[in-house]
């Protein structure tokens, strides 16, 4: 029923019933499983023209991996894939460049980088085109491009892309758009010569959207190229709710149609470090209603994040049995460990010289973080007040925050503003002068979901206090994006968040599970911050909100023996500074 395997630039596991494409032959396509795959730019051209396909980024290798399982495969490879990752999968250095380029537009400032990351990328991938003997019966030119905020369809852009992937692609396979099922999208997305299908979920009308999609795509099969089976959650918000039965029901529909489709999510997922990123609302940046996602992809999907399967896998495989189907063999829920309780020990303030990396950039006004060469993490701003006689009050104003402050007055923290509630001012007592402010701003990441997608980080304003501007300012990044710095440092007992905490544990061989188990990090009691196994970053926690409270840890990110975690708790250490390693998901306050 379905072909599961990893791959970190995807996104997706599915089921495909039946591809429409001349390559292969239908019964080919009906009696082998599927695989929808992404290639997410940002994870192999992490700096410009710094290209990595090693380890987890070797898609040559997966790729191999799918043919040798039998798998057909469908992929997107951009430059934009949304997926709910960071920028949508763009690499963040982009927002950098100067001039300043504009993202998904016939920008030569743009296209230029686009045509270099393809001339590396494509390639690789020509090899295991279908023409050329290999699996991909499918490849996906850019994504829902016809739902986008530029205020108008850049056509030149999408047949500058289309003649881009000719190149490459040639008849060797079919090339397909995906847009919602709104008319409007649908015509914008639509690109000639290429294949039109439609994405949505079960709770809109069927019969409407496939007739929008017969005005663009008057002949062909029918194709719901993402079947959503779930949906992407946020922070501070309940999961949304995708119920078995609504999707059962569209899926009986489908198959009595002769319906192509494609389920996102088959296998629910994990957005690792800071990969996952955030969508909008609203009509102009700072009034966007900034949602930042989880770290937690499991989606409410088939299979759950751990790669088990749910109540909605049986549900789905029994409807396709009864439909005479062939379905593989479920899988077993994988068993998991319960480690215990691990002791969190403080060991160095962020304020600490120790804890500073990144070289303070000095300048008069607040500069982002991708002008500081940031890509995620933290950065501090540091300024001194003017003098200001007598105790007064005064506001505090960053109009143009992203995303999150913590403000300290002499080290101690004051308040906190965030662009999510579209509070960024706070009245402020100060007396006297040698006031030192603090601003710690953290990237919970950057909008994917196609509307103000040149989401840049950090102060984007200057910063006032009453009528005086501030500056000038000491700017020191904490990308986080190692630890191993930490082992050289003692515990420090006073330290107090925001702070790096360290504590480790150990797995010991038994009979019955001679290796390390998936297990789930339970935050619970700590409030705010980033986890991190082994120096391996796990993701973004946030307790103090929810509905997310475990992280997710895969058994190869374990070893036997000793085992470190590092937290950098952002707010506020639980009250016995411990944490727990179990053998249950908790996605729900």
């Amino acid at each position: 029923m379905v072909g599961h395997a990893r791959y970190p630039g995807a996104g997706a596991t599915a089921v495909l019933l039946p591809a429409v494409t001349r390559y292969p032959s239908f019964d080919e396509v009906y009696s082998s499983p599927s695989r929808f795959i992404y290639v997410e730019w940002s994870f192999h051209e992490p700096y410009s023209g710094v290209y990595d396909f090693e380890g987890q980024a070797d898609i040559e290798h997966f790729l191999t991996i799918t043919k040798q399982e039998n798998m057909s495969v469908l992929i997107r490879p951009g430059p934009f894939i949304s997926a709910e990752r960071d920028l949508g999968g763009h690499p963040y250095w982009l927002l950098k460049e100067k001039p300043s380029l504009h993202l998904r537009t016939n920008d030569p400032n743009y296209t230029k980088y686009i045509k270099r990351w393809f001339s590396v990328l494509m390639p690789k991938i020509v090899p295991f085109l279908y023409g050329n003997g290999g699996n991909i019966i499918m490849v996906q030119i850019e994504n829902e491009y016809g739902h986008n905020d530029l205020g108008s369809c850049d056509r030149e852009y999408m047949l500058w892309l289309r003649d881009l992937f000719l190149h490459y692609v040639g008849e060797q396979a079919q090339l397909y758009t995906t847009d919602e099922c709104d008319l409007s999208y649908l015509k914008c997305g639509q690109i000639p010569n290429v294949y039109s299908t439609t994405d949505f979920a079960a709770i809109v009308n069927v019969t409407e959207c496939f007739d929008n999609l017969r005005q663009v795509q008057k002949k062909g099969p029918l194709v719901n190229s993402e079947f959503y089976d779930g949906w992407v959650a946020f922070w501070d918000n309940p999961r949304p709710v995708r119920k078995s039965k609504d999707i059962i029901k569209v899926l009986k529909n489908f198959l009595a149609a002769n319906v192509s489709f494609n389920f996102f999510m088959f296998h629910g997922g994990t957005n690792f470090g800071f990969t996952s990123g955030a969508n909008s609302v609203g009509t102009t940046l700072e009034t966007s209603g900034y949602k930042p996602q989880l770290t937690s992809y499991d989606f409410s999907a088939p299979l759950d994040e751990a790669g088990d399967p749910t109540e909605k896998f049986h549900a789905i495989k029994q409807t396709l049995k009864k439909a005479n189907f062939s379905t593989t063999s479920t899988p077993k829920i994988a068993p998991k460990g319960n480690y215990g309780t691990v002791n969190m020990l403080p060991v160095v303030s962020l304020f600490d010289n120790v804890a500073r990396r990144f070289k303070p950039v000095l300048n008069n006004v607040p500069l982002c973080f991708e002008d500081m060469d940031i890509n995620h993490g933290l950065v501090l701003y540091e300024t001194n007040l003017p003098p200001i006689g007598g105790l007064t009050k005064l506001p505090l104003v960053i109009k143009s925050l992203g995303d999150r402050a913590i403000i300290f007055l002499n080290n101690v923290k004051l308040g906190i503003m965030s662009r999510s509630n579209n509070n960024t001012t706070m009245e402020i007592s100060v007396i006297g002068s040698n006031q030192k402010l603090s601003i710690l701003v953290e990237n919970q990441g950057r909008i994917n979901d196609k509307r103000f997608l040149e989401d840049r980080k950090g102060i984007l304003s200057n910063v006032t206090l009453g009528k005086h501007i501030l500056g000038p300012w000491v700017m020191t990044g904490y990308p986080l994006n190692e630890t191993s710095w930490l082992e050289t440092q003692n515990i420090q007992p006073n330290v107090k968040p925001p702070a790096f905490y360290k504590g480790v544990f150990v797995i010991t061989q038994d009979n019955k599970h001679p290796k390390p188990l998936d297990t789930f990090l339970d935050t619970s009691g700590w409030s705010k911050g980033v986890a991190f196994i082994n120096g391996i970053n796990i993701g973004r926690y946030w307790p103090a909100v929810g509905p997310q409270m475990t992280l997710y840890v895969p058994a190869p990110y374990l070893v036997l023996g000793l085992n470190t975690i590092v937290m950098v708790e952002l707010e506020g250490a639980s009250e016995d500074f411990t944490v727990k390693l179990v053998d249950k998901h908790r996605l729900d306050w």
